[in-house]
């Protein structure tokens, strides 16, 4: 496996929330796809903990992939007496358990913890079994999920020493995406690190846990779903046109492996919400992949719907911002995104490569134009020149707009 060294960037956005809840009657669980930053945050957060105060004997850390610490996953209770022993110290101890689902009967582990007064927990997974568990029944009301993303365009930039062409900067983040790696090593190694995160996905993630064998219709129902990002798909529709291909595949087949895509983090899901109704549609959703590194190398020259991946760039920054984030229905009409905030307050944007030409700036505004309430609505694309006001609707510089 490419094994790659990386600068420490801030991640200013997830060390906040780790230190407002830090000290509180809450486990921290620190989720999100494998490889992007999860221990680092820890790291980082760690540091924090430093600088105000907090002694290195306050401190514990287990990275349990980590060959090690090997004989406290099929043991857990010699590990639990020495945290125990610590914490009688009298100080409060922070303790940290990195790929925590890998041991035995974590959940048990975990709540015993959990429930000493002067011990405060943060643990990692790679994928959604953590709440899919015991453990969220364990915890139910006594936990907190942060959840990491790749780099976001802004982190991207920073990691950059030479930042005079952001658009060129921005060019590579729309071929390669945000994983830590990326930014931190030669453009010749990126293909292979990608690749080997999604084999790693696939394999530990997915089929080690649900005991599948990877097969041509698992890698095809990917394939589709990487292929019609920014479009309303089902698992009856999936199913459907690979049939039409001859590969005889059912739909309760393809939810199984959708259901388990978005629980390793690899796709999300985005829900309709009706505008006029203001409720959620139960019908197709969107797909949206973590991170567009695994499209380029997945589908190879095959990923050219530039338009598509900058609508997946803004889904993910959208995401990072938004307590609440829908693709949205106007009467007849489809909104790229609805973002709503925990006051109810909404955003509308659409999303377009180029709305220099006048049609196409006319197809663009219509959805939004579709909605009748006061809330603010933006047009984002990649064209220079941008803010303008049309009836309301504010186009913006998709890069500005990231950056800000």
């Amino acid at each position: 496996m490419y094994i790659y060294t990386m600068n420490l960037l801030k991640r200013e956005h997830y060390v906040r929330q780790l230190e407002n809840f830090a000290g509180k009657d809450v486990i921290k669980i620190v989720t999100g796809i494998r490889r992007c930053g999860k221990s680092t945050l820890f790291r980082l957060f760690i540091n924090r903990l430093k600088e105000t105060g907090v002694g290195e004997e306050q401190i514990l850390f287990y990275n349990f992939e980590d060959f090690s610490l090997k004989k406290f996953l099929e043991n857990p209770e010699n590990l639990h007496e020495q945290i125990v022993a610590k914490a009688n110290e009298g100080k409060p101890l922070y303790v940290f358990l990195d790929e925590i689902q890998k041991m035995r009967n974590f959940e048990s582990f975990v709540s015993s913890l959990h429930l000493r007064s002067n011990i405060d927990v943060y643990i990692t997974g790679s994928n959604a079994y953590l709440l899919s568990s015991e453990l969220s029944t364990l915890l139910t009301g006594r936990y907190v999920q942060i959840h990491v993303l790749p780099f976001s365009f802004k982190e991207f930039f920073e990691s950059k020493q030479n930042k005079d062409r952001p658009d060129v900067i921005f060019n590579e983040y729309l071929h390669f995406g945000g994983m830590p790696g990326v930014a931190g090593s030669p453009e010749t190694l990126h293909t292979q690190y990608i690749k080997d995160i999604f084999e790693s996905i696939i394999e530990k993630d997915i089929m080690f846990r649900h005991k599948w064998h990877k097969n041509n219709h698992f890698e095809r129902v990917v394939k589709f779903l990487l292929n019609s990002i920014g479009s309303p798909i089902s698992a009856n529709n999936i199913a459907n046109v690979l049939k039409a291909n001859k590969i005889a595949v059912s739909r309760n087949t393809v939810e199984n492996y959708i259901a388990a895509l978005s629980q390793s983090y690899l796709f999300y899901k985005c829900p309709r919400y009706d505008i006029k109704g203001k409720n959620i549609l139960a019908t197709v959703e969107k797909y949206y992949v973590a991170d567009l590194g695994f499209k380029r190398v997945l589908l190879g020259n095959e990923n050219t719907d530039y338009g598509h991946n900058l609508e997946n760039i803004v889904y993910l920054e959208l995401l990072r911002r938004s307590d609440r984030l829908y693709t949205g229905k106007a009467n007849e009409k489809e909104v790229d995104f609805v973002q709503i905030d925990k006051n109810g307050y909404k955003n509308y944007f659409q999303v377009a490569w180029s709305a220099m030409e006048g049609k196409t700036l006319e197809r663009e505004l219509a959805p939004l134009n579709a909605i009748r309430d006061s809330n603010t609505k933006y047009l984002l694309t990649m064209d220079v020149f941008s803010g303008d006001n049309y009836n309301g609707i504010r186009k913006l510089n998709v890069i500005n707009w990231l950056l800000s």
